[in-house]
């Protein structure tokens, strides 16, 4: 017998846009502006770290991070994040989304203004201290995922659900881009108070004192618009759905969502309220969630899992393809808080002109062409483009033709973004019954973290020359052959998200067959 629908749930799913669904997106959206910025701004002072800790002046280059020390540093927030995302998941239907989403915020805020202020009396305790504190970020960071879009799928009517999680998941765009804006900002100004020569004129005089005050701004100042959100993340009422559903205070459900929709909301009726609340109780590890779910998973986990290898890897390493191709001056040619500028001006215009421009696409997109179709059609194009650089790579690294690598490459980012970036988040918040939502969210986004921890460490080696490795590393396959082997994790990630069900126009209880038990389903 299937269950029926709730007032109260009925009246979210057909309520009209209004101010308090865009009061949620800013809400969560900040929290996802911050971890943006946190998981992507290291990538902008990883060369500045490497010049500070380990120069050797006596080298014709400038120091760089070690093999081991810059997979740490880069990855180790991923780590984090993995933990945090599975952790934060299940504590969300254990405990309710909101209870958790204020903690979450904190430990961001706190271990962000850490990371800039790591010490040490050796380059190895510093670096140590920042690993430290940005694995804690990273856990922080973690939960922000499953709660904020949990929270959203909740709180939004189901004819604009994907648009509203799609917005608040595009904000991380606009992270990305603000990291490159302060970069640049405080590297401009710290050029301009304290000019240096290049390395190869004078490799001492390169690298002034202040640069250490450069990374350490630029690691903590994304905390700011996090903080301003945490007054009104702990004005947000629990979500109906949890209140109802799992906490099974119906009552207090319907009296929140009266509040938030300013407006009365029928009593529930006795019968279907004791149909409803509480009728389903198999859990994670039951036959019933395998046979109606287990597919479903699957399907969302291993397409964010091979997604973020690609993702992740061109994010984190823009700065390493770009002086490889030659879009970025060599390293001794520029001095210290120079390459930084660089580095964050030819990220700025990726940001800019390829990744924000994609999500904003979904949003507008994806409750008319569907999840299913945006998901294809990214995964399709991002292979088709990684082929494009690949193939005639050596084209691509001519003077002549470096304009057409970085389109070329910022069209990957708009068909991520337009794409399996923005899906792979909005699906698993939509298609898992509410008292398993937040924990499948969170191990669907923690097998992409997995994803981008290969993508992380395996890029890092792998795109070495298979001639001339960078100091301390060993021969990689090159940078060509890396962009084939994304080329197929993508195609992979494609074959996959025929798997992902289509959840476009349907409510929550609908798309997860909520209350609905074995006899119902096998007649539908």
């Amino acid at each position: 017998m299937a269950g029926g629908q709730l007032n109260v749930l009925t009246t979210l799913d057909q309520a009209k846009t209004q101010w308090y669904h865009f009061m949620a997106i800013v809400i969560a959206g900040m929290g996802f502006f911050t971890d943006a910025y946190d998981l992507f701004c290291i990538a902008l002072v990883t060369k500045l770290l490497g010049r500070i800790y380990y120069s050797d002046p006596t080298s014709k280059d400038p120091g760089s991070l070690p093999p081991n020390v810059s997979a740490a540093v880069t990855g180790v927030a991923l780590c984090g994040t993995l933990a945090g995302q599975l952790f934060f998941g299940w504590l969300g239907d254990k405990l309710g989304r909101k209870s958790v989403y204020g903690f979450t915020l904190i430990l961001m805020v706190l271990c962000s203004v850490a990371s800039g202020l790591s010490f040490g009396h050796t380059p190895k305790g510093v670096i140590a201290t920042l690993c430290f504190f940005r694995f804690w970020l990273g856990f922080g960071i973690g939960g922000d995922y499953p709660l904020s879009a949990t929270i959203m799928s909740e709180y939004a009517n189901k004819k604009t659900r994907g648009a509203f999680i799609a917005a608040v998941f595009a904000m991380q765009g606009f992270g990305i881009l603000f990291g490159t804006i302060v970069a640049l900002a405080v590297s401009a100004a710290f050029r301009n108070a304290f000019p240096a020569p290049p390395y190869f004129v004078d490799a001492q005089a390169s690298l002034v004192p202040e640069a250490d005050y450069v990374w350490r701004v630029i690691l903590m100042f994304g905390t700011v618009p996090a903080a301003l959100t945490y007054y009104w993340r702990m004005k947000m009422p629990e979500t109906a759905r949890y209140t109802a559903l799992i906490a099974r205070n119906t009552k207090q459900a319907t009296a929140d969502m009266a509040k938030v929709l300013k407006k009365e909301i029928e009593k529930e009726d006795e019968q279907v309220e004791r149909q409803v609340v509480g009728a389903d109780t198999w859990g994670l590890f039951s036959a019933q969630f395998l046979r109606r779910h287990g597919l479903h998973l699957l399907a969302t986990s291993s397409t964010w899992f091979l997604l973020d290898i690609a993702f992740y890897s061109q994010n984190l390493f823009q700065k390493d393809i770009f002086t490889k191709v030659g879009w970025i001056p060599p390293a001794r040619t520029m001095n210290a808080i120079e390459e930084v500028y660089r580095i964050s001006r030819a990220q700025a215009l990726i940001a800019l002109c390829g990744t924000i421009p994609g999500y904003w696409f979904t949003v507008g997109l994806i409750d008319i062409v569907g999840r299913f179709w945006i998901q294809i059609m990214g995964f399709f194009m991002m292979t088709v483009f990684m082929l494009a650089l690949g193939v005639p790579y050596e084209h691509w690294t001519k003077a002549s033709n470096h304009t057409g690598f970085v389109v070329l490459y910022g069209l990957t980012f708009f068909f991520a973004n337009f794409g399996p970036n923005s899906t792979t988040f909005i699906v698993p918040a939509e298609i898992f019954p509410a008292r398993l939502r937040s924990t499948c969210h969170g191990i669907s986004a923690a097998a992409g973290k997995a994803g981008a921890i290969i993508g992380a460490f395996g890029f890092l080696y792998a795109a070495q020359d298979p001639k001339k490795p960078d100091h301390g590393y060993s021969p990689g396959i090159g940078i060509r052959n890396t962009l084939f082997v994304l080329a197929g994790t993508n195609f992979l990630g494609m074959l996959m998200s025929v798997f992902v069900p289509e959840s476009k126009g349907m409510s929550l209880e609908e798309i997860s067959k909520e209350n609905v038990d074995d006899e119902a389903e096998a007649e539908v």
